[in-house]
């Protein structure tokens, strides 16, 4: 029996040390609180100009298994562009309204329907999370087009420094943690590797943001979770691949855990 149990936990090790390190679920189950409340920020609807469905999905459902209250929040104004999510490209003469493109995620009503940005208060929550997609580099900020010295939309910065003033933990997936790291000062997060590893496992093609946080004044590391701060960060689709999207679901899993860890704090 020993002998098995022995062997069982070589192989488990063997599959771990095959896993990209930055995806692998860490840490425990640290219980259902059932009080807890979460305002989540989205940027519209779509991987290309908005909010990761993915992303959106996986944490709402990690929110709901570990027992948080949680309410949906995007910013009321037009997108950057619309993206034609066949081609991979703008799509022509069409206008998108953030919030209305969010909404797509809401289901039933009260806490479940998308809410204006500017109407969120940070004295009614216990932590704010923002999923990725490229609308964190089109349309809560400037990046896309100003790079490392881009602005963040008004309410986005006014929401990460009342969090982080409050010692409230903030969440962040993909490329969000850039949002962070521009208007809050040393903060250690993670944006996945490096440098793009082109493997089985998938490829890192958005390495350049990861240079734009470091000459930010940030401390990049794999995996991370900035306890001082109370800053959780998880790279999710920084990692570009076609099957593996379960690492995506833990390392979600994984940010939010620690997100309502720190809470009870």
């Amino acid at each position: 029996m020993l002998a098995s149990r022995a062997l069982l936990g070589k192989q488990v090790a063997a599959v771990l040390t095959r896993q990209p390190a930055c995806l692998v679920h860490h840490g425990g189950d640290w219980g259902n609180w059932g009080n807890t409340n979460i305002a989540v920020v989205f940027s519209g609807c779509g991987w290309w100009d908005g909010t990761d469905i993915h992303e959106a999905a996986f944490t709402m459902y990690h929110l709901s298994r570990n027992g948080a209250r949680f309410q949906i929040f995007a910013p009321n104004q037009q997108q950057m562009h619309v993206m034609d999510h066949m081609k991979s490209q703008p799509a022509s003469g069409e206008n998108r309204n953030m919030m209305v493109e969010a909404a797509r995620f809401s289901h039933g009503q009260g806490m479940m329907q998308m809410q204006d940005l500017s109407k969120l208060d940070v004295n009614s929550f216990d932590a704010v999370i923002f999923p990725g997609g490229h609308g964190v580099t089109k349309n809560l900020s400037t990046f896309n087009k100003d790079g490392k010295d881009c602005k963040l939309q008004n309410d986005v910065e006014r929401i990460l420094k009342d969090f982080h003033r409050s010692r409230k933990p903030i969440g962040l997936a993909s490329m969000s943690p850039l949002l962070a790291c521009r208007v809050l000062p040393s903060l250690e997060i993670t944006m996945g590797y490096e440098r793009d590893e082109n493997s089985r496992w998938g490829r890192w093609p958005n390495t350049n943001m990861v240079q734009a946080v470091k000459s930010m004044g940030a401390r990049h590391n794999v995996p991370y979770v900035d306890e001082k701060n109370k800053v959780i960060s998880t790279p999710t689709f920084m990692w570009e691949t076609d099957y593996h999207y379960h690492y995506i679901f833990d390392g979600i899993g994984n940010m939010v855990k620690h997100v309502m860890r720190m809470t009870a704090k």
